[in-house]
Order: C-alpha cells, then sequence, then structure tokens
C-alpha cells in the first residue's frame, strides 16, 4: 500500500469514527420541545383514546384539542409547508372540511413548522379550517397520535366519543378521503 493510500484509509477510517460518535452523541440528546428525561410517548392504535393535547394556534392562543372539538368526529392532518405530497392535498381536505356542515366531521390542521412558514404559506394557499402549531420532535403531537415513522402527511381520524378510529401514512388521492372519512 502506498503512503498516499494509507493516508486516503486513515482520514476514511477517522471520518467514519467521528460520524458514528456524532449519531451516538445525537441520538442521545433532546430536541426542542422534548424533556431529556422522559422518554417519547407511545404511539397510540385504532381504538385508544385521544391523548390530552394543547396546541396553539397561529395567534398564539392555547387549543386544547379535547374540549375543543368534542362531540363531532374529528379529522387530523399533520402537514409542513416543505412538504409537497401535504400540499397537494390541502385542497381536498378544503373541500372536505367545507362540505360537512355544522354535524359532519371537523378537519384540523396540525403543522409541524414555524409559525412565519405557516402563514406565508397559507397566504398562497388559503384554507378556513383550524391551524395549530407543532415543533417537529420524536415526541411531538403527530407522534403521539400514532406516526410513530414520523412521516408528512399524516392523518388521523378520532370519532365522537374521543377514540381513534383511523390512521393514515401519506397523503390521499382526489378521490380517496370521502371514502376514508365515511367507512
Amino acid at each position: 500500500m502506498t503512503p498516499s493510500n494509507r493516508l486516503v484509509l486513515g482520514v476514511a477510517l477517522a471520518a467514519a469514527i467521528a460520524g458514528a460518535a456524532a449519531s451516538v452523541y445525537w441520538s442521545n440528546t433532546s430536541r426542542p420541545g422534548e424533556s431529556p428525561t422522559h422518554p417519547p410517548a407511545p404511539a397510540l392504535q385504532i381504538g385508544q383514546p385521544m391523548p390530552a393535547l394543547v396546541l396553539h394556534d397561529l395567534a398564539g392562543n392555547a387549543v386544547d384539542l379535547r374540549t375543543r372539538f368534542q362531540g363531532r368526529p374529528l379529522l387530523i392532518n399533520a402537514w409542513a409547508s416543505w412538504c409537497a405530497p401535504c400540499v397537494e392535498e390541502m385542497p381536498a381536505l378544503q373541500a372536505l372540511a367545507q362540505s360537512q356542515g355544522e354535524r359532519g366531521v371537523q378537519v384540523l390542521g396540525l403543522a409541524l413548522d414555524t409559525p412565519d412558514a405557516v402563514r406565508a404559506f397559507l397566504e398562497r394557499v388559503p384554507v378556513n379550517y383550524p391551524i395549530v402549531l407543532e415543533t417537529p420532535s420524536a415526541n411531538d403531537a403527530s407522534v403521539r397520535l400514532g406516526n410513530s415513522r414520523g412521516v408528512l402527511p399524516y392523518s388521523v381520524l378520532i370519532g365522537a366519543d374521543g377514540r381513534i378510529l383511523k390512521q393514515k401514512l401519506g397523503p390521499f388521492r382526489a378521490d380517496e378521503l370521502s371514502e376514508w372519512i365515511e367507512r
């Protein structure tokens, strides 16, 4: 082995060790919104009650999801302004929200994003259903609602009794949303 090959091999080995050390460090470091002494909450399954979630709307007001949306089914859609599939399905969610009336399924957007990014997005793509904000983390509201893989968009249907009826990873097709809430 030539000296230059040994040097390249040594640098590659040092980089691999540094990468492994960084991975261990970051996997054991808490993220914004997480408590280092509390492990992530277990993801909920179908049939379990919705957890107590108090999030903030764009005006900064606290919204207790169980209290605010009780008594009617609730479709919670976790999304972000940078998520192309999330953006594509928003017109269908808007149409659903408008079609449900006073007794139908309520729609709630759960933005895993910054307030400024959400405001800028909603100026371009307005929706009239409520939006709440959450900081993405290993224990954010979407994870606590069953999104164990952290994939966006993620939707969960909560029954009028407050129990999880359905969960969906990924976007809805244009023709799928109405069928999904009716089944």
